[in-house]
């Protein structure tokens, strides 16, 4: 008995040891914070549930995870391999959104009229099919750049006070540029949806980045790419317009991970203009 008892703890702590080795690796790049995108890592050929919903991996082990603009988690990722399971619980930092008024908008692209509301909703599906592509590239891997250089006007996740009445939040980042400034790819992709005139959204561009993670370019006054073309990070893809819902030349570029809006701003390198120095009214 004696001997069991002296020995139980060695065999106990090999034991641990074993569980241990055995564990699904599991890795993050990114913040689990409000507009967030991570890159997860674990097991090639490892299945992934991110808060219960599968998600692609990619043959070297990666994958996405996105924290939506209103997201208070905790965002639960569970990693099958082998028959060993792993289950992790992240807590998701909030932040606060500014409030932004913008005036001097025609009244039907605030309210639209009766006789568009079906326009709206089939370039609603338009986007939304476009968006749903899971395509097993990994572009986002290369890293994003600014489309373009300029004041920012507007900020992903403001509350947008529309001639005097609230509206949905802002989902993208404004980039203020003279109408035909070139705007080039901020990564590698596939083009997914041009569109040259959507109601609210004017000239549209959406190109897929891989796993389901998509960037779009509205406002455009113009659109050099089709659909199905290949781009390379920094290629020229369009100019900066004021077309659709727009009270001057803009880009905005909003960046999706299927219907989970994120901030562009969390991907992109630092600004070459200071955060103080930003506008307060939107063009």
């Amino acid at each position: 008995m004696n001997a069991v008892r002296l020995l139980s703890p060695v065999f106990l702590g090999l034991a641990f040891a074993a569980m241990a080795a055995d564990e699904v690796p599991l890795s993050f790049s990114g913040e689990f914070l409000q507009g967030g995108l991570i890159t997860g890592h674990t097991d090639p050929g490892a299945s992934v549930l991110v808060d219960g919903r599968p998600t692609r991996v990619s043959a070297d082990g990666r994958f996405l995870v996105g924290v939506g603009r209103d997201d208070i988690g905790p965002v639960e990722v569970t990693v099958v391999a082998d028959g060993r399971r792993r289950s992790e619980s992240h807590p998701v930092r909030t932040r606060e959104y500014p409030i932004q008024r913008i005036d001097g908008l025609p009244e039907k692209k605030v309210t639209p009229p009766p006789d568009v509301l079906e326009r709206i909703r089939q370039e609603a599906t338009m986007a939304r099919d476009a968006r749903s592509r899971d395509d097993p590239r990994t572009d986002f891997l290369g890293g994003f750049i600014w489309p373009l250089e300029g004041p920012v006007t507007g900020v992903y996740g403001s509350q947008r006070i529309l001639n005097g009445e609230p509206r949905r939040p802002h989902f993208g980042v404004d980039v203020a540029a003279p109408t035909g400034t070139p705007v080039v790819a901020p990564a590698d992709a596939v083009v997914t949806l041009v569109h040259p005139d959507m109601y609210y959204s004017g000239g549209t561009l959406i190109m897929d980045h891989g796993h389901g993670l998509s960037s779009t370019f509205i406002h455009l006054s113009r659109i050099l790419v089709r659909e199905g073309q290949r781009v390379r990070q920094g290629e020229v893809v369009a100019e900066v317009g004021a077309t659709g819902r727009a009270t001057g030349p803009h880009l905005d570029w909003r960046l999706n991970l299927f219907d989970i809006r994120l901030d562009p701003e969390l991907v992109a390198p630092p600004r070459l203009q200071p955060v103080a120095d930003r506008q307060d009214e939107a063009t």
